[in-house]
């Protein structure tokens, strides 16, 4: 498969869950979402093309990768490739003083391997909570007080489970620990992609769709059941564009968050 080719099945994938969200079934948003928690790591097309090519894939990694790990991949295993940067710098006229640089970022080709196509050494399956979120809820408040985000829980909200304002995020208090985890997660995700403009210039059905499904992808990874947002996500806004816009601000949302709360140190 050429570079170009894997660009176009990305985008190909995209306009795919476009269609399938506007006739109105969101499996396929799931999908992805589902792929976003298992490969937070990754850019937004190379989960893309992970999922495409793999849909069941669990782990995956380089040969090298693997190999450090203590476990090989199997004759026979077929590569799922993505795209990994490359940045060329270019020599421009030279001053006086020193040579300027011109970096060109471009891509190259690269196959990684589930870890269903490998053997050897067990690897520690990580973030596996099975609905109890342990210690993240405070790695979480933590991540929230390291924004400057004022972190308060009160009553006064009811009905509600969560609000969001300016530097302000107040959680009811009294929810289970998966509960209270998924909602200050939803609520974060407010916090870090809908203030100033952007609040201006998304409607609150994509405010509250791309929040819920941050809480998903997050909830996913950490091992928890997420079945309140399977109802919740529907994310199809007018065109193509605004659904890679939004599959973009979740998976780099849901990546930081990810990262924050599953430091070890």
């Amino acid at each position: 498969m050429k570079i170009e080719q894997a660009k176009q099945i990305a985008s190909n994938a995209i306009e795919e869950l476009s269609h399938a969200l506007e006739a109105g079934h969101s499996e396929k948003l799931r999908e992805y979402l589902g792929a976003m928690a298992r490969f937070h790591r990754y850019s937004l097309h190379n989960i893309m093309l992970i999922a495409t090519q793999r849909p069941d894939a669990t782990h995956v990694a380089g040969f090298n990768t693997w190999k450090r790990l203590g476990r090989f991949v199997k004759k026979g295993a077929k590569g799922i490739m993505i795209l990994a940067p490359v940045v060329l710098q270019k020599e421009s006229e030279r001053t006086e003083d020193a040579a300027k640089q011109d970096n060109a970022i471009r891509f190259r080709a690269v196959y990684v391997f589930d870890m269903a196509d490998t053997d050897g050494k067990p690897v520690p399956q990580l973030g596996s909570t099975e609905g109890d979120p342990a210690d993240r809820i405070k790695r979480l408040q933590e991540f929230v007080s390291s924004r400057s985000i004022q972190l308060e829980y009160s009553e006064a909200i009811h009905p509600a489970q969560g609000q969001c304002s300016p530097g302000k995020i107040t959680i009811l208090p009294g929810q289970s620990a998966a509960e209270e985890f998924a909602t200050l997660v939803h609520e974060t995700a407010h916090a870090l992609m809908h203030q100033g403009q952007q609040r201006i210039e998304t409607s609150k059905r994509v405010r509250e769709t791309e929040a819920e499904a941050v809480a998903f992808v997050v909830c996913s990874a950490m091992g928890l059941l997420a079945s309140s947002s399977v109802d919740y996500i529907h994310l199809y806004d007018g065109n193509e564009e605004t659904l890679a816009a939004s599959l973009g601000r979740i998976q780099h949302t849901s990546a930081e968050i990810l990262t924050a709360i599953s430091s070890t140190d």
